[in-house]
């Protein structure tokens, strides 16, 4: 796990990578978007009906998971460390408003807003310290003081009782390479009084599989299969508050 990840995208280059390179059309990162959208775009209308929730996007980056609700929320957040991501999400037409954040030191307030809410965090609680993770979830804790004021959506784009935890010996000595097991997010969410109500995975294969049409037909035939959730590479955890 690298530390340094927070500063990793103050670099232009860096940001532009991220965008056009790792969400290329037809990568293996896009695709997964794709299919996230669908699967948000349908929570949200079956959470929320007609009372459309604001959107607080922490960790904000390009401003993807802001995209995906795009004409679901009443208004949208975004707060990250990068002025750099925040920019170039509003280039490429990711509508919100934008809250550059610190690093580190007393935990983010969220916009207030009103409820309900939806409070997204993408891509980030695999590659970042506990300190990073407690501050994140402690910001989500804040903007969703009840069971009532709406839900929390994270990702976990490293499982570790997916098919990528084969390579997990292979990568012990790479700094970018972590992974967190349904227990590990279960018990960071506890930590801020949030229960997972609903999980979801995205793919049963890894990025190195992508490019074989074997391997993507195998994996849309599994994620068909009931139960196959718990074991793909990416995941979605819904979660509501369930105590201060």
């Amino acid at each position: 796990m690298s530390t340094d990840y927070t500063k990793v995208f103050q670099d232009a280059a860096a940001v532009e990578k991220y965008e056009n390179i790792t969400y290329a059309p037809d990568s293996y990162a896009s695709q997964i978007n794709q299919r996230q959208r669908d699967y948000l775009r349908t929570l949200v209308r079956r959470e929320f009906g007609p009372r459309a929730p604001v959107q607080h996007d922490f960790a904000c980056g390009t401003g993807r998971a802001i995209r995906t609700l795009h004409g679901l929320v009443r208004e949208a957040h975004g707060y990250d460390t990068s002025a750099e991501m925040m920019a170039k999400a509003a280039e490429v037409g990711s509508h919100a408003t934008w809250h550059q954040v610190a690093p580190d030191g007393p935990v983010p307030e969220p916009v207030e807003a009103g409820f309900p809410a939806i409070v997204t965090m993408f891509r980030l609680l695999l590659n970042v310290d506990e300190e990073i993770r407690d501050r994140a979830l402690a910001f989500a804790a804040k903007a969703l003081p009840t069971p009532v004021s709406g839900v929390l959506v994270v990702e976990n784009h490293g499982n570790a009782g997916s098919l990528r935890h084969l390579r997990a010996r292979r990568h012990r000595d790479d700094r970018w390479f972590a992974e967190l097991s349904h227990e590990q997010i279960e018990r960071m969410l506890a930590k801020h009084g949030f229960e997972v109500v609903e999980r979801r995975g995205f793919s049963m294969i890894t990025p190195s599989l992508h490019g074989s049409a074997l391997a993507r037909a195998a994996d849309a035939a599994m994620r068909r299969l009931p139960g196959t959730d718990g074991y793909a590479v990416n995941v979605l955890y819904t979660a509501r508050r369930i105590h201060a």
